[in-house]
């Protein structure tokens, strides 16, 4: 396996002996790179990893560099949970994913890049207080929710791409509840959401207000200079575990700006991406 990709070091551990040799190949199924040495298997035609789930994965671990656990909810084929992974490599991972297909492409996944022993992956909906027990709780916890009602647009051609950009299980109020109840004391929970229409911003504050948490710093996504922002990155954490003085206050960071104006990526962002993992 190449150390190197377009003249880029490929950082952080190589995948363990045994591993790195070749892959068996699935029908309609991809294995493509993530961070530094480690893969992902996906789907052809299915729910695909995005902008989203890396910048969920590098807001979240930048705030928490010394987690000792941490926990993705609606982990999906396991993105999230898997560049946190890479580059938190003393922290042990819980993540809780409900489709079957992404629970088996995960898997297949994090035995590859060598992860047993740390990285736990759990079958089912998160919301079903019989995967996470009361006394679970974790240092982070990590989310990409899906961001539209059922009866919002288009739902796809495929039942992955549904139950991942539609509300199908749990809205991000969901996550702002499941997260607050497993947070250990002073922990922090990450996850990206629209911000643009308005009412997308309203619903992440008031799930967080409803759920005992802070928005302690949101950083807006632009997706192209010049352009408003669509998305935004969220840090949360427990309003009883803050002085009073920062609770119900959110700093709000300039926007991280994705691609220039003319297409290219932006030089900020190609920093994030090799901050996790990822060739500028």
């Amino acid at each position: 396996m190449s150390d190197y990709f377009k003249g880029w070091a490929k950082p952080g551990p190589n995948i363990p002996d045994g591993h790195s040799g070749g892959h068996p190949e699935i029908p309609d199924v991809t294995f493509d790179a993530l961070s530094g040495h480690y893969r992902v298997f996906q789907l052809k035609d299915g729910h695909r990893f995005s902008t989203d789930d890396l910048l969920a994965a590098w807001y979240g671990t930048s705030h928490v560099p010394c987690a000792r656990t941490a926990l993705d909810l609606g982990s999906g084929v396991g993105t999230v949970g898997m560049i946190a992974a890479w580059r938190l490599q003393g922290t042990r991972f819980v993540t809780v994913e409900a489709q079957d297909v992404s629970v088996a492409l995960a898997r297949r996944s994090a035995e590859y890049n060598g992860l047993h022993g740390r990285y736990e992956i759990r079958h089912g909906d998160f919301r079903d207080p019989a995967l996470l027990a009361a006394d679970e709780k974790f240092d982070l916890v990590l989310g990409s929710p899906p961001y539209f009602p059922l009866d919002a647009g288009i739902h796809g051609d495929h039942p992955q791409k549904i139950a991942c950009r539609f509300e199908a299980r749990g809205t991000v109020v969901d996550y702002c509840a499941t997260a607050a109840r497993h947070l250990a004391l002073g922990g922090w929970f990450a996850c990206v959401f629209p911000v643009n229409p308005e009412g997308q911003l309203k619903r992440v504050e008031e799930g967080a207000r409803a759920a005992g948490l802070t928005i302690v710093r949101r950083r807006p996504i632009v997706l192209r200079e010049g352009q408003p922002p669509l998305l935004a990155v969220f840090a949360m954490m427990r309003s009883e575990d803050l002085p009073e003085s920062f609770r119900d206050k959110t700093f709000v960071e300039p926007a991280l700006i994705i691609r220039r104006a003319d297409g290219s990526i932006h030089p900020e962002y190609s920093v994030v991406k090799m901050s996790i993992g990822f060739p500028p």
